[in-house]
């Protein structure tokens, strides 16, 4: 099994440097177009296409090993899950593209997937027994279903940004170009929690509390990164380390917000580096890349994704969601934190149907409601996983 394992991780490795090079192929192939017609037919773009299909085959195969090594649907911890949620995204660029014929969405997109996968890497890549709550077929049926439908939603948000970076002016000051600027933020923030990791990780960083748990029984609990939350009024099995600011309520996992914590500080930090280095800000060195995108195509990629997206999440985070429910826990919902926050991600998307069916939120403002959408996936899939205490707490 280990030797499968390490197969898994140079196939996902080979995958993550396909989807690098396939990203520089696709910005060659959108800096020579002349205008905003297709160019489907230049040769950077067919590359740039077949080096992510490879990628993708390598992303698979690495899912398939990793999924005979384990025993079961590598789905069941957030590095599992996230490489899971990266290939997927790129899947759907890749069907969009076919669909769609063009390149533009892969200069965007992939360094998404890239991000994603790499977010990923950060988290224990352990292959562990399920917990008895996770050993049913559901968890196979459920959560690839659910990433799958954030998936398809994540190409809306591409297409989404693309149209803004074209028609908002950005060398006005703005509220547009303001939160347009804070979606590149909040993408460096992402970066900051690789930072942040990789840092700690290097330095080989590790420290020890005792504590008494509920049942008034002495447990330990080892943080990565210097603690910064939980740790008031514990004993320090490590001299050096920070001293403790505050406990925290139970809802919140101390160690895990300590760690959200230090990546937004990186992230500042490294938001604040790229800045002072181009002396603009990040949208405007993007904006270039979109002028020639047809913006007529980009908002119905973004209406068609989520026109597809949005029942396939409502299929595997609320109706086999709450069929799981029922079978594990006697109940269809429970308010769980990640029950809560699907319910919020349904509701966003519904509305956004509603308003584009009835409303005729279309264009720039159709754009803007797919990039908050995202915003809220990936607010559920780091925030909500890394801080907030509930059933689903074992990911």
């Amino acid at each position: 099994m280990t030797q499968l394992v390490s197969i898994s991780g140079n196939l996902l490795f080979f995958a993550f440097v396909c989807y690098l090079i396939a990203t520089f192929f696709f910005g060659g192939a959108v800096k020579g177009i002349k205008s905003e017609a297709s160019i489907s037919d230049k040769r950077w773009g067919r590359i740039g296409i077949t080096i992510t299909i490879v990628g993708f085959i390598s992303n698979l195969a690495y899912f398939i090993t990793r999924w005979i090594a384990a025993g079961h649907a590598p789905v069941s911890n957030l590095f599992e899950f996230t490489t899971a949620f990266g290939m997927m995204i790129v899947g759907a660029f890749i069907l969009i593209y076919f669909i769609y014929k063009t390149p533009i969405l892969g200069l965007f997109a992939l360094p998404i997937a890239i991000i994603i996968i790499a977010y990923a890497s950060m988290f224990p890549r352990d292959i562990n027994p399920l917990i008895p709550a996770l050993k049913s077929y559901w968890l196979t049926i459920h959560v690839i279903t659910a990433a799958m439908g954030e998936a398809i939603l994540a190409i809306s948000a591409v297409a989404g940004l693309i149209y803004l970076l074209k028609n908002v002016d950005i060398t006005k000051k703005s509220k547009k170009s303001f939160w347009l600027e804070a979606v590149m933020f909040t993408v460096i923030l992402t970066l900051g929690f690789v930072a942040s990791t990789t840092t700690f990780t290097l330095m080989d960083y590790e420290a020890s509390f005792t504590y008494v748990d509920k049942e008034q029984k002495p447990s330990e609990m080892t943080y990565n990164a210097p603690p910064i939350f939980g740790m008031n009024e514990y004993e320090s099995l490590t001299p050096a380390a920070m001293t403790p600011l505050a406990e925290m309520p139970p809802i919140v996992n101390a160690k895990k917000l300590t760690t959200v914590t230090w990546a937004l500080l990186f992230g500042t930090v490294l938001y604040g580096l790229i800045r002072l280095i181009i002396r603009k800000p990040i949208s405007a060195v993007l904006q270039p890349f979109a002028q020639k995108a047809n913006s007529q195509l980009m908002d119905e990629i973004g209406y068609r994704a989520v026109s597809i997206g949005f029942p396939v999440f409502t299929l595997g985070a609320l109706i086999f969601a709450m069929i799981w429910a029922q079978e594990a826990w006697s109940r269809f919902w429970g308010w769980d934190p990640k029950e809560v926050w699907a319910l919020i991600t349904w509701l966003f998307y519904a509305a956004f149907m509603h308003l584009r069916f009835s409303r005729g939120w279309q264009g720039e403002k159709s754009a803007w409601l797919a990039v908050i959408g995202f915003i809220i996936i990936m607010f559920n899939l780091i925030a909500v996983n890394l801080i907030i205490a509930g059933l689903h707490s074992y990911a």
